[in-house]
């Protein structure tokens, strides 16, 4: 249909020449529409693979964020439900960055490993009732402008942090403020970004609070946890951080010693040390109590958020099988249940959200959201390292025992999905 013309007061026709143009405009749309396929023609059949997927990449992220929208998480009085959901096919949507050349932990670089599978790439998240539109590196760094963005927690936290640092080193330039002097530690590392004046930090923190022992010394054999003190490193840094993301669950369903103060107020899993079973649920939500109230005061606005459990998918009774995470593709809806005990360290955080955003009310200085993942993660079986944790691992035969890793992700790989969901929750309105 041809553009509004107003009714003419003479009462004649509308006129369909343009003059002070050689051809109608009409003639000149179908004309840009030729050459526009003609380029595309071109683009297809005779340009590089590598050039094809550069050009359609940024036309698929033009068109995300353009027919898009920022929904809401639960409980945010929008339709969008980034936690329920299912993985659909969606070819090359994972494979955004290359991880050797952005120096993630080498257990985690499954293809430099020598993993010859990567269907485990061709997947997305498809939430309930919205898109999730891809990664956008600019639009993550516009968001957090001027501020400093802090993962704390376990090894999957930094497993997603070192994601997030991926996705956005492979767009923008970046500096390395500070790195663990130790190889292949990284528990503490700082990357800075100048053209946002964006700085991204992670703190290794398993426990979130104040731990000795085992996260200290891998071969001492117990945690010593102090439910009442912050981490050490981020605690003393916790002024400086605009934007919180917490992750822990994984060392307190292992178990520790607790402490409140110098007195020993309990344990999980250690009985032959004779102290109160306190189990993992109440040490849970302590720790995450202490943490959000360290980075809670004071007046200055932040954003916490909370992420959810994202579950290992060990197979059998031995984690040093070769088969014990061997799966090529996701579960399908109902095709797994998830165990009760994931669900419950899920629903563990929500309430925690809840009651930290009753304690700061609507309209405080801090901000607490939830990255519910523990569906999306339980959904991606294929994901992990397995046994390509190590490099070339069958260079040398099938052997009966070798190690795997079927807890981390692969990166790049699912748990950049994370951070597609966290950008939409920065950029959503209070």
């Amino acid at each position: 249909m041809g553009a509004y013309q107003p009714p003419d007061p003479s009462g004649k026709k509308p006129s369909s020449t343009n003059p002070g143009y050689f051809l109608s405009k009409p003639v000149c749309t179908w004309l840009a529409c030729g050459f526009l396929s003609l380029a595309l023609f071109h683009l297809l059949c005779c340009s590089p693979a590598s050039t094809q997927q550069a050009v359609f990449s940024h036309l698929l992220q033009y068109i995300n964020n353009t027919y898009s929208f920022v929904a809401s998480v639960p409980e945010g009085g929008k339709s969008c439900n980034y936690s329920e959901g299912k993985w659909v096919w969606a070819p090359g949507h994972a494979r955004r960055y290359n991880a050797t050349e952005c120096n993630v932990k080498e257990s985690h670089d499954c293809i430099r490993n020598g993993r010859p599978d990567t269907g485990y790439l061709d997947w997305r998240w498809q939430p309930e009732g919205c898109p999730l539109p891809a990664f956008d590196a600019r639009a993550f760094l516009s968001a957090v402008r001027g501020k400093h963005v802090a993962l704390i927690g376990d090894s999957m936290a930094r497993n997603q942090a070192q994601s997030l640092a991926c996705l956005l080193s492979a767009a923008f330039p970046y500096r390395l403020v500070y790195r663990d002097p130790y190889p292949h530690q990284n528990n503490f590392w700082r990357l800075a970004f100048p053209t946002h004046d964006v700085t991204l930090s992670f703190y290794w923190s398993p426990f979130l609070v104040r731990a000795t022992g085992k996260p200290v010394n891998d071969s001492i054999r117990y945690n010593y946890v102090h439910l009442d003190e912050p981490g050490d490193r981020w605690g003393a840094d916790a002024d400086t951080i605009d934007v919180v993301v917490l992750a822990a669950g994984h060392w307190l369903l292992n178990g520790a010693v607790y402490y409140n103060g110098s007195e020993v107020i309990g344990a999980h899993n250690a009985p032959e040390l004779n102290h109160t079973g306190v189990g993992y649920a109440w040490p849970l939500r302590t720790v995450y109590r202490t943490a959000v109230k360290r980075v809670s005061s004071g007046a200055q606005p932040r954003t916490v958020v909370l992420v959810t459990f994202s579950p290992a998918h060990f197979e059998g009774n031995r984690v040093d099988s070769p088969t014990a995470c061997t799966k090529m593709e996701p579960y399908k809806e109902g095709e797994k249940e998830m165990p009760w005990i994931f669900k419950e360290v899920r629903g563990i955080v929500h309430d925690e959200a809840r009651a930290a955003k009753a304690a700061n009310g609507d309209g405080g200085a801090v901000r607490i959201e939830v990255l519910d993942v523990t569906k999306l993660a339980a959904m991606r079986p294929d994901g992990h390292p397995g046994v390509y944790m190590n490099r070339d691992p069958f260079a040398h035969g099938v052997q009966d025992k070798m190690l795997s890793d079927c807890l981390h992700f692969c990166l790049p790989g699912p748990v950049d999905t994370f951070n597609e969901i966290l950008l939409q929750l920065l950029r959503k309105r209070r």
